[in-house]
C-alpha cells in the first residue's frame, strides 16, 4: 500500500472514530485496528494522537475551504464577510468532524490550539495574512468601514466566529432553536460591525453618470465585482496551501 493511501486510510479512520466517541476515548490502538494498519504505521505518519486529530481537522476544513470559494466563484455577494462567515457556520454545523471537535472538552481545544501552532505554524501564518489582505481589498473597494484598522477588524472577525462555534457546545440549551436562526444571527453580528451600509453606494438603478457633472461612484454590485476579482485568487491560494500541508503530513 503506498505511503499516501495508508496516511488517507488512517485519517478516515481517525475522523469516523472522533465523531463517534469524542476525542477522549479514541486511542492510536483502535485507530490502527479500524485502518487495518500497525500501530507503529500510525506513527510512521504522526508523532502523537494530537497532531493526527489536527490533520483530520485540516481535511474537514478544507473541505468548508472548497465550499466557500464555490460560493464565491458562484456569487460575488458571497465575498462580504458577513456571508462568508455565515457559509463557514454552516458549513460547520453540516461537519460531523468539526462539530464533534467543538462539541468536546473545552480544555482539548485549547491544547488542540497549542499543538496546531506549532504543528501548522506556517498554514496559520499565511492564513492570517490572507484574511488581512482580503479585508484591506474590501476597504479599497468601500465594503467594509475604515474607521477601524484592518487588524482589529481581523480579529473581530476571527473572534465573532470562533464565539458562535464555541457557543454550539457552551450555550447549546439556550441557543436559538434552528442552526438557520443562529447563522443570521451571526450574519448580522458581522455585518453590524465591520460592513459599509447601503448609503454608501449609489442606487444600482442610477444610470450612467452625466457627462457633465461629477463622476458616478460605483454601485455596490460593481464594487463587489471588481473585489471579486482580488479576492478569489487570494481564497484559491489557501486551498492550495492547506492541501499541500496536508499531503507533506501524509509523505512525512
Amino acid at each position: 500500500m503506498e505511503r499516501a493511501e495508508r496516511g488517507e486510510r488512517i485519517l478516515e479512520a481517525a475522523g469516523e472514530l472522533l465523531v463517534a466517541w469524542g476525542y477522549r476515548r479514541v486511542t492510536i490502538d483502535e485507530i490502527a485496528r479500524r485502518a487495518k494498519v500497525g500501530k507503529g504505521t500510525v506513527y510512521l505518519h504522526w508523532k502523537t494522537k494530537d497532531s493526527l486529530l489536527l490533520a483530520v481537522v485540516l481535511v474537514a476544513k478544507a473541505r468548508s475551504q472548497r465550499r466557500q470559494l464555490e460560493r464565491m466563484r458562484a456569487d460575488p455577494r458571497e465575498i462580504l464577510p458577513s456571508r462568508m462567515m455565515r457559509g463557514y457556520y454552516q458549513d460547520f454545523l453540516e461537519e460531523p468532524v468539526l462539530r464533534a471537535l467543538y462539541t468536546d472538552d473545552v480544555d482539548i481545544l485549547g491544547r488542540l490550539n497549542d499543538a496546531a501552532k506549532k504543528e501548522f505554524a506556517e498554514l496559520i501564518a499565511f492564513n492570517d495574512e490572507v484574511i488581512r489582505r482580503y479585508l484591506e481589498v474590501l476597504r479599497e473597494h468601500g465594503l467594509v468601514r475604515t474607521d477601524v484598522d484592518v487588524l482589529h477588524q481581523r480579529y473581530i472577525l476571527l473572534s465573532t466566529a470562533t464565539g458562535f462555534f464555541m457557543a454550539e457546545a457552551m450555550l447549546d440549551d439556550r441557543a436559538p432553536d434552528t442552526p438557520g436562526v443562529r447563522a443570521e444571527l451571526l450574519a448580522e453580528t458581522i455585518r453590524s460591525a465591520l460592513e459599509s451600509t447601503a448609503e454608501a453606494f449609489p442606487a444600482a438603478d442610477a444610470g450612467p453618470p452625466d457627462p457633465s457633472g461629477p463622476p458616478r461612484g460605483k454601485t455596490v454590485d460593481e464594487a463587489l465585482a471588481a473585489a471579486a476579482l482580488e479576492i478569489l485568487p487570494l481564497y484559491a491560494q489557501v486551498e492550495e496551501h492547506s492541501t499541500r500541508e496536508l499531503r507533506r503530513h501524509l509523505r512525512d
